[in-house]
């Protein structure tokens, strides 16, 4: 074949297999080539399979052939490569989270929800993808790991804290992968690397065990293409008891209405949610023509703010009480190995009251409730069907290693406003690129749907990805 398999996505892949014109051993063999070629500069993977997956791809191997045979059924995903952050529990695999804290030598005998019905699908899982200690922050660094790179600039972080995430599934190291979000872990990398990544509601995609970080943290795909990603929500939302925060099955066919276009949609396009600041000016640009492309797919976009305040203090707040409950589980000896980021999140966590969490918490049900009346959803005539802001505020900045910064609620998050705001209200929301600054690197557009619209944020996303495709990293085109 002309075209390296690397570079396919997981549909290309599918219909590939499906008439035999490829295999899952050559899908497999293109990927691990170009996990061996960049993977040591770009720390995307922390762990790698290599035999397992082998073997896994010669089995998927002879169920499409016995699938060409006969037809008999093959999994939604059969063949497939696909990564795993290591923050999810992968069985046979080390789940380290980043942490010097956790014991690799250990039994590994149990899959999270999400791995477990990948596994049922019959993807091919590769490894685990690199993140920062317990996910804790923005951007991809941790003592166990050292520094993850950005592919289209290895000067720059991927963002976090799924950026070994972003990073392999940009650089085509597997057309899959799975983040976690808990305050724009998902959609942060998504921007900084190019790809499509979307945060589901909350509960759409089973976890277990469940995060410390509480009803924030979201599972959600990676993928090089809309499509791709909604085959991954048919695998990744079907329940599991495990998690009993979960919703039930609610039957979508998540590719179904993909192509149904935003023709008649009601979009608001808030260009800074009436309180972001600083925000890259090439950013701002390409989001403005990305709300002007949807008004020309028919879409009627109107320059309106939701009418919140920053809630970072809220989120802030949140996290690092989560973080003082994980440091309240270590050893003294565990403690002295830490991320100094998370160990300073973990002190800030320790001087918030138990009135403090109350008041938090009870500003972020305002805030919910506010979202959920102001999306037409609520049956509002005047609400709005979608709403589209910038998805992170800057382009990619510097990598570098972890503590190289003091740790404050701004310096945490006050670079991507329009992230957090949406862990909070537990709606879905997605970035998708829209263009590219004049230094080469990626921006992206998040189109954030009313809660359980996950269907409607993926079909308008792809509407989008129809008028301006997503490209690989120029990097890995020379």
């Amino acid at each position: 074949m002309s075209q390296d398999l690397a570079d396919c996505t997981a549909t290309e892949l599918l219909a590939l297999f499906k008439s035999g014109a490829a295999s899952p051993v050559d899908a497999h063999a293109a990927v691990m080539r170009r996990i061996e070629l960049h993977n040591p500069v770009l720390k995307a993977f922390c762990h790698l399979a290599h035999e397992v997956s082998a073997q896994s791809a010669i089995k998927s191997e002879a169920i499409w052939a016995e699938h060409r045979r006969s037809g008999a059924p093959v999994g939604a995903l059969e063949g497939v490569p696909v990564s795993i952050k290591d923050i999810i529990l992968t069985q046979g695999m080390p789940t380290l989270r980043g942490s010097h804290t956790v014991d690799a030598d250990q039994p590994w005998e149990i899959d999270a929800p999400v791995t477990a019905r990948l596994r049922d699908a019959g993807a091919v899982i590769l490894g685990k993808t690199s993140t920062p200690e317990f996910g804790c922050k923005g951007e991809t660094n941790s003592p166990r790991t050292g520094i993850t790179r950005n592919p289209w600039n290895t000067a720059k972080t991927p963002g976090g804290s799924s950026g070994g995430t972003a990073a392999a599934v940009a650089a085509g190291m597997g057309p899959l992968s799975v983040g976690t979000d808990g305050a724009g872990s998902v959609r942060i990398p998504a921007a900084f690397c190019g790809n499509f990544g979307l945060k589901p509601s909350f509960g759409r995609v089973p976890a277990y065990p469940l995060s410390p970080f509480g009803s924030v943290a979201h599972l959600g795909p990676h993928a090089m293409s809309v499509r791709d990603a909604a085959l991954m929500m048919n695998v990744m939302t079907q329940p599991d008891p495990r998690d009993w925060t979960s919703l039930p099955d609610d039957g979508v066919d998540y590719t179904r209405n993909l192509e149904k276009g935003i023709q008649g949609l009601r979009i608001a396009y808030s260009p800074a949610l009436g309180c972001a600041k600083n925000i890259h000016p090439e950013v701002a640009a390409a989001v403005a023509q990305a709300a002007t492309d949807m008004k020309a797919l028919g879409a009627h976009v109107e320059r309106a703010d939701p009418g919140f305040e920053d809630p970072l203090e809220i989120t802030t707040g949140l996290w690092f009480l989560g973080a003082w409950t994980v440091w309240n589980t270590f050893s003294p000896a565990q403690q002295a190995v830490t991320d100094p980021d998370f160990r300073a999140q973990a002190e800030l966590g320790a001087q918030l009251s138990s009135l403090d969490i109350q008041k938090l918490n009870a500003r972020r049900g305002l805030l919910g409730s506010h979202m959920r009346q102001w999306m037409k959803s609520s049956g509002h005539p005047q609400g709005f069907d979608l709403l589209i802001t910038p998805a992170v505020s800057i382009p990619a900045f510097d990598a570098k290693p972890a503590g190289h910064s003091p740790m404050t609620p701004e310096a945490m998050l006050g670079w991507t406003p329009f992230s957090y705001p949406f862990n909070l209200t537990q709606q879905p929301a997605c970035s998708i690129p829209c263009g590219l600054t004049s230094d080469g690197l990626p921006i992206g557009l998040q189109i954030v749907g009313p809660m359980f619209g996950d269907a409607l944020v993926l079909r308008a996303a792809r509407a989008y990805e129809k008028l301006r495709p997503i490209t690989r990293p120029r990097l890995l085109q020379t």
